[in-house]
């Protein structure tokens, strides 16, 4: 582990120079295109809206969505959110925003903690690899709570490193450790405090250091701390909602880990191919990293190593990632971005792997990496290049939801994807077999990430947005402008809880077959609008299946009682 002297004197340049180039590759991956992608359901439109109703009501306690309590999450990433809501004015780059500079933050902590314990080139090396993944960079472009989740929880697992276990540990970053935790509760409730433990508690049970935490921790000052901070809007929410909250908390909580909720489900192995693929090309090199750092656990039980130097860093790190992986794995609702907090700590045990693989012929654990990401970076370019087939023989189905599959294909980028992976990966094996040329290996895998997140930002996600996603979504804005507050709106088909964000206005929400649902709205006076997919039209009920059609967007319909509006031309 580097000394701090030794970090000291590292000229101040190079560390510039490191994370300008981060922040650089940030922007670029987390801010270009922001807005090209309307906000896609659920999640984001539920967030970005219930921000929205936040900003438009004043009620900075009790957030709601579709003008209705929302009980699912905090109010934290509300409040943050609604500010820059305030400060930028509302729309998709502004929803999304938050994430961005949560994402941009998280480098430079990553950064930081490992230039002061591994010195600048792994703290490069290491920031790089959390930022150059598929789900890094997907998550933090879209407006979710685990950006804020990630980088608290990550800022209280490195303070608790830095305040408790360094050996040039200052105890004072020990207070990190419990503000994390409650910032991280007050952006997703309890498992802001779960997961730093799910890699602290581990490692004092098997360095034998509990002890020591209850003497030297600062535990009843901390734990303290973090209650006051995160435990008043809770407990205000009790006091103003009484059981309803109570009760939907639960269900979202303890809830969630005992029963998949909103057919969030899978197996026992979901996470395998979510980790290989959200994480790839590093995760062909997790498994070496993490075997290497905990296979020799039992010294540190004995007290033959000393937990707090490098190793005692890798083992904890090694034991949060399996941690959290295991957790979620045992948990009944299942979502790609649940692991996403292990991505730091991983990326760390990576770059350490990686710098090993630089020091010996050929080090342990370098054939298996090299087959990992081999195979996996093989069979993803055969899947990025069999989309086009997949869609076709599936596009009937995806039209139900997205009426524009039926005449729009996927074009030819996924098949560009597909050869980039495959040579990436080909010169990968080329590079990685000598050791005088095995660091170029190294930026190969690299260049092909940022290539390819690039290619997808500029490429895939506009088309997608246009046809898939944003028809609707226009169609909302439009009749929005168009509609007076004694008007109704109502979307007939899957739920989007996004057009409440475009309408700003409530819609009523009819799923096919509940028809019994217009009939109280067709009664009352004002004008009343119905977005639609336009295969679904002949399924509405009489009077509404004669509305004048309004608008089309790429499939989709908006339907008028009074004809009279104004909006974008027909496409």
């Amino acid at each position: 582990m580097t000394d701090s002297s030794t970090v000291e004197s590292q000229p101040f340049s190079t560390r510039t120079l490191h994370l300008a180039f981060l922040l650089i590759c940030g922007c670029l991956l987390l801010l270009l295109g922001l807005a090209d992608v309307g906000l896609t359901d659920r999640d984001e439109g539920s967030n970005a809206g219930a921000a929205r109703e936040m900003l438009e009501t004043g009620d900075w306690i009790s957030p709601t969505l579709n003008y209705e309590p929302r009980y699912a999450k905090p109010a934290g990433t509300y409040w943050i959110t609604a500010g820059i809501y305030a400060l930028f004015g509302v729309n998709d780059f502004t929803a999304r925003l938050q994430s961005a500079i949560f994402g941009l933050a998280l480098l430079v902590l990553q950064y930081l903690f490992l230039h002061r314990l591994l010195g600048p080139a792994l703290a490069f090396c290491g920031s790089l690899v959390l930022l150059l993944n598929v789900e890094f960079v997907g998550i933090h472009r879209m407006v979710l709570t685990d950006p804020a989740l990630v980088f608290f929880t990550t800022l209280a697992a490195y303070g608790f490193w830095l305040g408790f276990c360094d050996s040039h540990r200052n105890p004072r970053f020990l207070w990190m450790f419990y503000l994390g935790m409650a910032l991280g509760t007050l952006a997703k409730g309890p498992v802001g405090i779960l997961i730093p433990l799910l890699g602290v508690a581990p490692y004092l049970t098997l360095t034998r250091q509990w002890k020591r935490y209850f003497a030297e921790g600062r535990p009843l000052p901390g734990w303290t701390l973090c209650v006051l901070i995160a435990a008043p809007w809770y407990l205000v929410m009790i006091s103003i909602h009484g059981a309803d909250y109570v009760a939907a908390a639960q269900a979202n909580t303890t809830g969630r880990f005992a029963n998949p909720m909103e057919g969030h489900g899978g197996t026992l192995l979901f996470y395998m191919p979510v980790l290989l693929l959200g994480f790839f090309p590093w995760s062909g090199l997790l498994p070496a990293a993490l075997w290497q750092s905990l296979k020799e656990w039992k010294s540190f039980r004995t007290s033959t190593t000393d937990p707090r130097g490098e190793d005692g860093l890798l083992l904890f790190c090694a034991l949060w990632v399996s941690g959290i992986f295991l957790f979620f794995t045992i948990s009944a609702t299942r979502l790609p971005h649940y692991v996403l907090p292990l991505y730091p700590p991983a990326a760390l045990l990576v770059a350490v792997l990686w710098s090993r693989f630089l020091k010996n012929a050929w080090p342990a654990g370098l054939t298996v990496s090299k087959r990992i990401v081999l195979v996996t970076g093989y069979l993803f370019s055969i899947a990025l290049g069999s989309v086009p087939l997949i869609y076709a023989n599936v596009r009937d189905q995806i039209a139900v939801d997205f009426p524009a599959a039926a005449k729009i294909g996927v074009g030819v980028t996924p098949i560009v994807l597909g050869v980039l992976v495959f040579l990436g990966v080909a010169i990968f094996r080329h590079l990685v077999r000598g050791e005088a040329r095995r660091p170029q290996a190294f930026w190969v895998l690299s260049v092909m990430m940022g290539v390819f997140l690039l290619v997808v930002i500029l490429f895939a996600l506009p088309r997608f947005g246009k046809y898939f996603v944003n028809p609707p979504q226009e169609l909302a804005t439009i009749a929005g402008f168009n509609l007076g507050p004694q008007d109704t709106l109502i979307h007939y088909g899957r739920k989007l809880p996004s057009l409440t964000f475009y309408a700003k206005r409530k819609v009523q929400f009819i799923n096919p077959g509940d028809h019994k649902k217009f009939f109280p709205h067709l009664k009352k006076d004002g004008r009343v609008m119905v977005i639609l997919p336009a295969n679904l039209r002949e399924r509405l009920p009489h009077p509404v299946d004669s509305f004048t059609p309004i608008l089309r967007r790429f499939g989709f319909l908006l339907l008028s009682r009074d004809p009279m509006v104004g909006g974008m031309p027909e496409s």
